[in-house]
């Protein structure tokens, strides 16, 4: 049986191996395990960039899962997402080992730390990339681990000899309720993980309980009807307070400019001050304003806030540039909720100006694409010119019967531009052939798409010295 979110902290781990080591959680849990001196391994299904990351940082990798993989582990580590009949897990109750949740493992390494957990449906990721990025340009030697790729590290996750430690909280199986938390920032509230939570009364229960577990401070968004539903629900909570366009926000924006770098000016208690990023987009400048916040709560003032989040430089896979050919613009992003996906698109369509946007995009898991389908084919139609889209990356689940990418494409209007082309090849050259100057080749997808934008750069340039080539 797998183990839960909350159990006991091990008194202490001398060798570690995690299941699913690539996990975009576990691999970050793992890198500051190995870096508090425990001798980590893990395994996972294939090779892939973090894999090889993960090797560089000296810590052994097995690809397949095979029960001579532990070695001589104390402690195994699996997630939510490994199966009880995985020969690791099996072997690893068989010898009576300590079988710990990858929850459980990040509130080891945050141990006698002050925690600042970011948490919302959408929008963690970033938002958890720039409260680590602010806290270092603040001073503070903060540890932090987050579900993505930091840019200006190249990592997910470091260790740190400050007090502060800063995680990202996934709502996905409850398990941020167990690290309770100095102050916590909700970006959001959507549905979204219905095959665990079965509707939104569930999923307002869980943020409501993850919030009453902050000792400090609950930073809201004032823009979201979801967060505004959970601050109704924390009316009788001290230390809330919101942020958003709204003017009933308690740091109220006073204008967004999105592009071609996202800046925000805020006013707080009577105080005014700007974020200027580094990245575009609406939906940046708005979670720059929540982090902002969460550091003014953390003791910071608004300047000296405003000051740390400025210059962020992005997460990867979050509308990451990858490259121009030929006029045409590449970017890669790891949207794959609806929300996700339009707010990408608006960051898309703020970039690209008067040119179009062409998107591939890969569906992520079964169940979501059977409850979502309708909801992901009007994002579409709303905010791509043409979307090229591929099969469902089905990840931790089996197949549905009866749900497949046509579940999207039925629901699509009438007319609509689109593609179905499950060979990656010919969706690549189907981007390609399409795509003009002053275009962008958006890939999204949570999935393994993102693998193919070396191969969708390489097919552009090899059709432009192709037609340049050309009598």
């Amino acid at each position: 049986m797998k183990p839960l979110p909350g159990g006991p902290l091990p008194g202490s781990i001398s060798r570690a191996h995690f299941i699913g080591i690539a996990g975009s959680g576990m691999s970050g849990i793992a890198r500051v395990m190995a870096q508090q001196g425990v001798m980590v391994s893990g395994s996972d299904r294939s090779d892939s960039e973090i894999v090889d990351s993960l090797r560089d940082a000296g810590i052994t990798v097995f690809i397949g899962h095979d029960a001579s993989h532990l070695g001589d582990a104390d402690t195994v580590v699996a997630s939510s997402a490994v199966r009880d009949d995985n020969p690791e897990l099996v072997e690893a109750y068989s010898r009576g080992l300590a079988v710990i949740h990858r929850s459980t493992a990040l509130r080891f390494v945050m141990r006698g730390k002050t925690v600042l957990a970011v948490a919302g449906s959408h929008g963690k990721t970033t938002s958890t990339a720039m409260l680590a990025s602010a806290l270092h340009r603040a001073g503070i030697d903060a540890g932090f681990v987050n579900g993505g790729v930091v840019s200006q590290w190249g990592v997910s996750s470091r260790n740190g000899s400050a007090e502060l430690f800063a995680i990202e909280a996934d709502e996905s199986d409850r398990s941020f309720l167990t690290y309770l938390p100095s102050t916590v920032l909700v970006t959001n509230v959507a549905p979204d993980h219905l095959d665990f939570y079965g509707g939104m009364d569930a999923i307002y229960d869980a943020f409501e309980a993850f919030a009453r577990t902050a000792s400090h401070g609950v930073v809201l968004c004032a823009d979201d009807e979801g967060t505004r539903e959970l601050a109704s629900r924390l009316s009788d909570a001290s230390g809330v307070r919101t942020y958003g366009v709204s003017p009933h926000a308690d740091f109220r924006i006073l204008g967004i400019e999105p592009a071609p770098f996202a800046r925000a000016r805020i006013t707080y208690v009577g105080e005014e001050a700007e974020i200027v990023l580094a990245v575009p987009g609406r939906l940046n400048a708005l979670n720059a304003v929540g982090v902002a916040g969460m550091l003014v709560d953390a003791g910071l003032t608004l300047t000296e806030a405003t000051h740390a989040v400025s210059g962020f430089s992005g997460a990867d896979r979050r509308f990451q540039f990858h490259g121009e050919r030929g006029g045409v613009r590449f970017f890669d992003d790891h949207a794959h909720h609806p929300t996700e996906v339009a707010a990408a698109l608006e960051t898309a369509r703020a970039v690209v100006g008067s040119g179009r946007v062409i998107t591939m995009f890969q569906p992520h898991l079964f169940s979501r694409t059977q409850y979502m389908s309708a909801e992901l084919a009007s994002a579409f139609a709303e905010g791509s010119d043409h979307t090229i889209f591929l099969d469902i990356f089905g990840s931790r689940e089996d197949p549905i019967e009866g749900v497949s990418t046509q579940l999207i494409l039925e629901k699509l209007p009438a007319g609509y531009s689109h593609d179905y082309e499950p060979d990656w090849a010919r969706a690549c050259e189907r981007a390609v052939a399409l795509a003009q100057p002053g275009d962008i080749i958006l890939t999204m997808s949570t999935g393994d798409l993102y693998q193919i934008v070396p191969q969708l750069l390489a097919t552009k340039q090899a059709l432009d010295e192709g037609d340049h080539a050309a009598p």
